[in-house]
């Protein structure tokens, strides 16, 4: 296993690029389920979010024999990619045009607790899909996907302050948006 500051999947990635299976399946199951909640919570579709899981793991396997430890680690590397792919296809739905307006949930009031926390839950991603990108991306980041904000900071391409100033502007607007379930 990797010892100290270096990465802890280089020789997981290593066994990946030699082509062994088991660290195919190893890789999958320690990474997937971050990468589809990363993906899910940035595009709010859960089938949009197994294909960028599936394409993120496409590029990993591709990219492991050649794999340099050293500028990134690969965690890193692997949350940049599965964002880019978001954002690729957040600039798609941008430019398609809608011939149906789209589906309206309704916000009503739920028949039990259970319809309750789901028509809740359906609230908080509609209110994280309004955010700008940037503020969703530092969202996600540092809240759902666990980051530290350094390492979201660095994934980000952004000051650790920047970082603070996209959180604190999502939070606000997540608070603005959400205020009525506080009651």
């Amino acid at each position: 296993m990797a010892t100290g500051g270096s990465d802890p999947d280089q020789e997981l990635i290593a066994r990946v690029g030699r082509g062994d299976p088991a660290a195919i399946q190893a890789l999958v199951a320690r990474k997937l389920p971050r990468m589809l909640q990363l993906a899910h919570r940035m595009l709010n579709d859960a089938a949009e979010a197994e294909d960028v899981a599936q394409e993120a793991f496409l590029r990993a396997w591709k990219q492991a024999p050649t794999w340099q430890p050293g500028a990134a680690r690969f965690d890193t590397w692997l949350h940049r990619v599965a964002l880019n792919l978001c954002y690729d296809r957040l600039r798609r739905r941008r430019e398609v045009s809608m011939s149906d307006p789209p589906e309206q949930v309704d916000m009503g009031p739920a028949a039990d607790r259970g319809l309750m926390a789901r028509d809740t839950g359906l609230r908080v991603s509609a209110a994280m899909a309004d955010l700008p990108d940037r503020q969703r991306e530092a969202v996600v980041l540092c809240h759902y996907q666990e980051l530290t904000n350094i390492e979201a900071a660095a994934l980000m391409g952004v000051s650790v302050d920047a970082l603070e100033s996209l959180l604190a502007r999502g939070r606000r607007a997540l608070r603005a948006a959400l205020a009525d379930l506080r009651e």
